[in-house]
């Protein structure tokens, strides 16, 4: 038997469990300095008119894609709604480039204090780790 058979459950696992640290990290961040994330999305592009809506969204979708993450008969569709979540923030991060202007982050915590170009580079990451949770679960289920 293969390296990749025998540990891609610990693959999926553990690729499962830093989204999960990352999206509660995120969500606990943004409700901690809620005013300023409020703040800051008031000034973002797109999304800059419904704030008071994304505020408590953004971080509510996150705690339960975690939920989706940590459940086992839901960890696959967890991991695509995490893949999803990470393509949208890094589509946002490309306009907020292409725009050149100095909109600050909304996001919480430690990212917060990446450049733009930083944060599309860590996405990016993520998206390719999703990717292979993907593809270990799906060679898993076969």
């Amino acid at each position: 038997m293969k390296w990749h058979q025998k540990h891609t459950k610990l693959i999926t696992e553990i690729i499962s469990m830093l989204f999960v640290l990352l999206f509660v990290y995120a969500a606990v961040s943004k409700f901690l300095i809620f005013q300023d994330f409020r703040g800051q999305l008031s000034q973002a592009p797109i999304a800059g008119g419904y704030a008071n809506l994304l505020v408590w969204l953004i971080p509510m979708i996150e705690i339960g894609v975690t939920i989706m993450l940590l459940l086992p008969k839901l960890r696959l569709a967890g991991i695509y709604a995490s893949l999803i979540l990470m393509v949208i923030f890094s589509v946002y991060i490309i306009i907020v480039l292409n725009l050149n202007t100095n909109i600050p982050c909304s996001c919480g915590g430690i990212i917060s204090k990446l450049s733009w170009k930083e944060h599309l580079i860590f996405n990016l990451f993520c998206i390719v780790l999703l990717i292979i949770a993907i593809g270990t679960e799906l060679k898993k289920n076969k």
